[in-house]
């Protein structure tokens, strides 16, 4: 984050779309398309700016700027409190890991501006208010981390592994035991998997987990009794 190029406004730093598309691993037109069908969660002043006419052009006046802004009309600005809206939008590690270290290395970097005296403790109160809005920020990054579903993909594979195991336990898939068993043993690997999960359906699995979770299905084996049923249908296929 150190190589971003630093912009202040209204006594605070905020970043340009393409800047924060950049930091997040997605688009400006991402950033965008989500910044519109949430309008109603955005304040301007608090999450953003919209830099318009004779204050976007004193903006392009006073700084140099990407060549591709030159014909903007409107410029939008993202402060912290807006970047972390665009995060919870986006939900994927990257946008969270990125949020973190714009707190840490852009949003709270102060410049060396020297204070007056008398406002010494006014300045301490707003630093230790600040920690802790600092340290609250964090923690609920930690939360939505920890609390992220699996994805698609993931989702595909614990499917394809699943399917996998129960099969290899059924002996097969040309198995008398997978002809007359596969919806039970099936039935029953699901079950487990959700009882040691916690979760209702199998898609629900916190993706921290989704390692456990393969974990899970590569040591899975049918329960004693269920593996009698499955040993006498597939020697019945062998006599």
């Amino acid at each position: 984050m150190s190589d971003l190029k630093i912009i202040n406004h209204a006594d605070q730093r905020v970043l340009m779309t393409n800047q924060l598309a950049e930091s997040f691993g997605t688009s400006s037109d991402i950033i965008n398309r989500n910044f519109q069908r949430n309008s109603n969660r955005y304040t301007h002043g608090k999450h953003y700016f919209a830099l318009s006419g004779e204050e976007l052009r004193e903006f392009k006046g006073s700084r140099q700027f990407d060549a591709t802004l030159k014909y903007t009309s409107v410029l939008y600005l993202w402060t912290e409190k807006g970047a972390w809206l665009h995060a919870k939008s986006l939900n994927t590690n990257r946008a969270w890991d990125a949020y973190e270290m714009l707190v840490d290395d852009y949003y709270n970097v102060k410049e060396n501006l020297p204070q007056a005296p008398q406002s010494l403790e006014l300045a301490l109160q707003a630093a230790l208010e600040h920690e802790r809005e600092i340290k609250t920020i964090k923690s609920d990054v930690k939360y939505l981390k920890g609390s992220m579903r699996i994805d698609s993909l993931q989702q595909q594979e614990i499917q394809e592994a699943a399917k996998y195991s129960v099969v290899q336990a059924l002996g097969g898939g040309d198995s008398k035991a997978y002809e007359d068993l596969s919806k039970k043993v099936f039935s029953a690997f699901w079950k487990e998997f959700k009882k040691h999960f916690k979760v209702p359906r199998y898609g629900d699995v916190p993706k921290v987990k989704f390692d456990e979770a393969i974990r899970f299905i590569e040591l899975w084996r049918p329960s004693t009794s269920l593996q009698i049923e499955i040993d006498q249908a597939n020697s019945q296929m062998a006599m």
